[in-house]
């Protein structure tokens, strides 16, 4: 079943410039980038991304990281993404993440994890709102496809 997830390269992973060789490991995986953008998080971004860890004691950190720098938001496409991206991804805390995966590879400590990923299809569905507008995605490939070779 294709799906949608969001990801996002988050602040430590852009000021160490990994933006493509992330990006590259999910579109070696097979999956289609249909939203991408930089921007630095607004405070009612982070607030939105992250309400449900309002209130606990790293949130204020968590708010302050996010926002303390640009981000590489995306949305990515595929068969069973949202699973299979977390993956990838490996473990929240990096030294526990498995051999070969994002964090393994470049994230420094739990706190600057490198990257983050939808953790369900509702996570997936309520961060993409808070970055993308729809017609913000990339949605008809064949399309877009038939487009440029009508053009040549």
């Amino acid at each position: 079943m294709t799906e949608r997830t969001f990801i996002a390269i988050k602040p430590d992973g852009v000021k160490r410039n990994l933006i493509g060789r992330i990006i590259s490991e999910f579109e070696e995986k097979g999956y289609k980038i249909i939203g991408l953008k930089l921007l630095i998080p607004t405070l009612e971004h982070a607030e939105k991304h992250y309400a449900e860890h309002k209130g606990k004691p790293f949130y204020p950190r968590l708010i302050k990281y996010i926002t303390s720098g640009p981000i590489v938001a995306m949305v990515i496409e595929g068969k069973n993404v949202i699973a299979e991206s977390r993956k990838m991804m490996g473990s929240t805390k990096p030294e526990e993440a498995e051999a070969g995966t994002i964090r393994f590879k470049y994230a420094i400590n739990m706190e600057y994890n490198i990257i983050h990923g939808s953790d369900s299809k509702e996570s997936a569905e309520r961060e993409i709102a808070i970055y993308f507008k729809e017609e913000e995605l990339c949605t008809n490939w064949s399309t877009m496809l038939e487009m440029i070779m009508n053009a040549e």
